[in-house]
């Protein structure tokens, strides 16, 4: 019996006529146990009981829910080193979408999913932005660094993508290899970098929008004197154009992923047309002087710009709806991910080669460069195209954040009605308005730059957790890997992510001394060599990443640095948005989830109420 069927028989009267058949509540049609099977009626896809939301003992009543929270402490204990099992994630908890989302996709798909969900994501939006306030010219070094980062996280995406083929993505992976308790502080950031992310895209489309019909990135834009600098800015057609593209993407994976191929192919040949025409009349004085802001901008744009590489992991998403994981997944996201970091880089040069990095327009940069050489026909055709490949962004990152937010359900983080799949799309319809209805109204006030450093912020711990993950999964099999060796490793991981915490600080303050940065730097080779000296306790099924532990090392690395380049503004905000999500989880998600980890504590309640029900017969 599944779980959700163990809650309903709870809340079912012992001496009604109805039984439990595949976790769902009928009525009896027979009392014998020889009789033929029932037929289970249809579920409604449409239905809001409180079931649905909340169907764990915890909440039945307030009562129960009481008792639980008396019990706060040992369920946060239980649940911080709870892990999860593949079979848990790949199999039970698929049953609470009660319907299975289609296999329809292939490798070809993948790659252009890969290519629509990060391009148009950051570059069109962010180059400017970050070209003119901290990298100048260098921009193109802060997308290499930015490129080479996403890179290594690719890697070990794709590795748990292969041998792990669910829709929770990353989720998945943290709660099968770092427990429950981090499991949900990634899904919390996952849930803010789906809302943060697509209310941003809103915005810069909205931004380009106005930049073709007036040379005014704000023109379509409501100013409010009386609200906060940064949040004054109404933008009613973000929220416009981020309903439709998720309301289109309710309507099923297949139909979504053909328009989004057709159109990135569009969208690659504008990129080709974009650097040829920035090469051909750009001038190499445009880049003089090449840093500017010194290598401390170079940083601190790379953290930031990272944004236009991120939406690749809604490739790994899609594993549930792939056809054959093992050979499509490192395909789609490897493949596309290579050829994306190369253009971003070429475009980025052609930007500050077209245009003085004092004149580049924060908000609709190259449409405002094409006009400056003057090229006005261009300026509305990059325009479209960055509007185009936005448009595909929001599609593409609608489908994967629906099916992060699926796994999140199933595992009753949240509610699980969010994880519902509905019959005939064979999508997530509940879990996209989620997302949707909240990135719309994150959308109608805050301005791009809050957004973005919040997001960078987000996605890069994410991706730290996730290099993490990679090599807890190679070093570590619970009761299989000797207790001496578990100690070492955790040893030298902790001297992998302390030294490059060391490093982060030094390059944060006014003292940059070789003696630190040679010290921190020793510290982490030494750690990484310590790790590579152990013995591994698993191997890949059948794509691994290589040079393992040295290039999740340096992911780890690479992002904690990259997160201690945002500015204290991103860490605030960072730590508010947490501080709340860790208060929903102490009161509501912590008891939801240590619900449905101890079916047998349910059985043991329904056999004493069958009892008590005997002796009143």
């Amino acid at each position: 019996m599944t779980i959700s069927g163990h809650f309903q028989e709870l809340q079912t009267p012992l001496n009604s006529s109805k039984k439990i058949v595949g976790g769902i509540t009928t009525p009896c049609t027979s009392t014998t146990m020889n009789s033929p099977k029932t037929h289970q009626p249809h579920k409604p896809y449409w239905r809001f009981s409180k079931q649905d939301f909340f169907p764990e003992p915890s909440f039945n009543n307030w009562s129960s829910y009481k008792n639980a929270l008396s019990h706060i402490p040992t369920r946060l204990k239980n649940r911080l080193f709870a892990r999860s099992t593949e079979t848990s994630e790949l199999v039970e908890l698929k049953k609470e979408s009660e319907n299975e989302m289609k296999k329809c996709l292939t490798w070809w798909d993948l790659v252009w999913l890969g290519f629509g969900s990060v391009v148009g994501s950051g570059i069109f939006s962010i180059t400017g932005q970050e070209t003119r306030n901290n990298a100048g010219p260098a921009i193109i070094l802060s997308y290499a660094i930015s490129g080479l980062s996403a890179l290594l996280s690719v890697f070990c995406y794709t590795e748990f993508a292969v041998d792990i083929p669910i829709a929770g993505g990353s989720f998945s992976f943290l709660r099968v290899e770092l427990g429950d308790f981090v499991a949900f502080i990634a899904a919390a950031n996952i849930l803010l970098e789906a809302i943060v992310g697509a209310a941003g895209l809103g915005r810069s489309w909205s931004s380009y929008f106005a930049s073709i019909i007036k040379n005014d990135p704000d023109f379509l834009r409501i100013k409010i004197v009386s609200f906060a600098e940064g949040f004054n800015l109404l933008d009613p057609l973000a929220l416009v154009i981020l309903a439709l593209a998720n309301g289109f993407a309710m309507t099923g994976t297949r139909r979504t992923s053909i328009l989004n191929w057709l159109s990135s192919i569009v969208t690659a040949g504008v990129i080709v047309f974009i650097i040829v025409v920035g090469f051909i009349h750009g001038k190499t004085s445009n880049l003089v002087p090449f840093f500017p802001f010194g290598a401390g901008g170079v940083f601190r744009a790379a953290a930031v710009v990272y944004w236009s590489y991120t939406g690749f992991d809604m490739v790994a998403n899609m594993a549930e709806e792939t056809k054959k994981p093992s050979r499509d997944i490192p395909l789609g996201l490897v493949g596309s991910m290579s050829m994306i970091s190369i253009a971003y880089c070429l475009m980025a040069l052609a930007l500050t080669m077209m245009v003085k990095y004092t004149e580049v327009d924060v908000n609709a940069a190259y449409s405002v460069a094409f006009e400056g050489i003057g090229m006005n026909w261009a300026k509305y055709l990059v325009g479209i195209c960055a509007l185009k490949g936005m448009t595909t962004s929001m599609l593409v990152g609608s489908m994967g954040q629906s099916r992060y937010t699926t796994q999140i359900a199933r595992a009753h983080m949240i509610p699980p009605w969010f994880a519902l799949v509905h019959p005939k799309t064979g999508t997530p319809i509940y879990a996209t308005l989620l997302t949707t209805i909240t990135s719309c109204i994150l959308a109608l006030f805050t301005s791009l730059d809050v957004l973005s450093s919040v997001f960078s912020f987000s996605t890069l711990t994410i991706f730290m957790l996730m290099a993490v993950a990679l090599l807890v999964r190679r070093y570590y099999v619970t009761d299989v890997t000797p207790k001496y060796d578990l100690a070492k490793f955790l040893l030298c991981l902790f001297i992998v992510i302390g030294s490059s915490i060391g490093v982060t600080v030094l390059w944060s303050t006014k003292e940059k001394g070789w003696i630190g940065f040679t010290v921190t730097g020793a510290l982490w080779l030494l750690g990484t060599l310590g790790m590579a000296l152990l013995p591994k306790q698993r191997l890949p099924k059948v794509w691994g990443v290589p040079l393992v532990p040295w290039v999740p090392s340096l992911s780890i690395g690479m992002n904690i640095f990259l997160i201690g380049s945002l500015g204290e503004a991103a860490f605030y905000r960072f730590i508010i948005c947490s501080a709340v999500m860790l208060i929903y989880y102490v009161f509501v998600g912590v008891h939801a989830t240590y619900d449905i980890a101890h079916p047998e504590k349910l059985d043991s309640i329904i056999e004493e109420r069958k009892e008590n029900s005997n002796q009143v017969l």
